[in-house]
């Protein structure tokens, strides 16, 4: 099943079915999706139904200028570093010592703020080091404190792809405190439709969304990561952040950038990297970070050749 949010006078949109082809919808009876997720149990029949008859031909056309963000904001956004790849690679590059833990890399970010997938991204400066970050996310329901990978695996009820903004001048800067990022970390960007699992077919498998992911920046082709090779699955993120806390319904859980050891052909998800990539090999980095009017875009895409988040197109802007 596949859901998006249409634009209306709330701040939370209004939640609709889509159908397979992302051509038409039906509304859910005012519902929202961060008002469904709270209750997912009860909101699926009603949601399941409205997916069959979009099977029959029933719905509206899709108006595309008005989806946001599928959820456009939530009770907490946390993002992960799973791929392991990503991070050696900057280790190498800034001669950084390895993180000495066997636990995932998680941060709190900015969740009151979805940005659309088509939203121009105001920014205030270039200077900042303005990147992009592709990668994935779920969306859960209530997460009891202290539950295994296990069980939570069965809390999991939505997939996301999502686009992390980064300002890597500010982000070694706000590192060095030892607290968290504030200014580094703008609002993340979503593709329009969320997704049910069973909706990725054999891509998802093992707690990781394993479709290819395609980054374009200006129109070149810059990186087709595939999302396999995450260190620690996505049940595995929910447990982590749950250890010491119930994780509220509706908490987003991203699995931090896209990163594949097969790099010098996949290429990379994010500036950052492939910057590292050039000063391994050539002791300084080639590839400039983004200038305002740039273009990136990204799109997941299944090993059955569909495309179930829809595209990522944003361009950005002066602030």
């Amino acid at each position: 099943m596949r859901l998006a949010t249409l634009h209306n006078a709330r701040p939370d949109g209004e939640l609709v079915v889509v159908s397979a082809d992302g051509q038409r919808y039906l509304s859910a009876s005012g519902l929202t999706l961060i008002g469904a997720i709270a209750d997912w149990d009860a909101a699926l029949p009603a949601l399941e139904k409205l997916a069959g008859l979009l099977e029959q031909g029933k719905g509206g056309v899709l108006d595309a200028a008005r989806i946001v963000a599928p959820m456009p904001r939530s009770w907490q956004w946390l993002d992960g570093s799973a791929f392991a790849q990503h991070g050696e690679l900057m280790q190498i590059a800034f001669h950084l010592p390895p993180v000495d833990t066997d636990r995932p890399l998680m941060y709190q970010g900015v969740s009151d703020k979805f940005y659309s997938a088509t939203d121009d991204i105001p920014l205030p400066s270039e200077a900042d080091g303005i990147d992009f970050e592709g990668e994935f996310g779920v969306i859960v329901d209530a997460v009891p404190m202290g539950v295994s990978a296990e069980e939570a695996a069965s809390h999991i009820k939505l997939l996301v792809q999502i686009n992390d903004w980064s300002l890597r001048a500010i982000a070694p800067v706000e590192m060095k405190t030892g607290f968290g990022w504030v200014q580094a970390k703008p609002p993340c960007s979503m593709a329009p439709f969320a997704v049910t699992p069973d909706e990725l077919g054999e891509d998802w498998r093992d707690g990781r969304i394993c479709a290819d992911l395609a980054v374009t920046w200006n129109g070149a082709p810059f990186g087709l990561v595939k999302g396999d090779q995450m260190g620690f699955s996505f049940p595995e993120l929910v447990a982590h952040a749950a250890r010491s806390r119930d994780l509220v319904a509706g908490t987003i859980i991203g699995s931090g950038t896209v990163s594949n050891a097969e790099y010098a052909t996949r290429g990379s998800a994010c500036i950052s990297e492939r910057r590292a990539i050039e000063m391994i090999a050539d002791g300084k980095p080639s590839t400039s970070f983004m200038h305002f009017g740039d273009r990136v875009q990204m799109e997941a895409r299944t090993a059955q050749g569909t495309t179930p988040f829809g595209a990522i197109d944003q361009i950005v802007t002066r602030a």
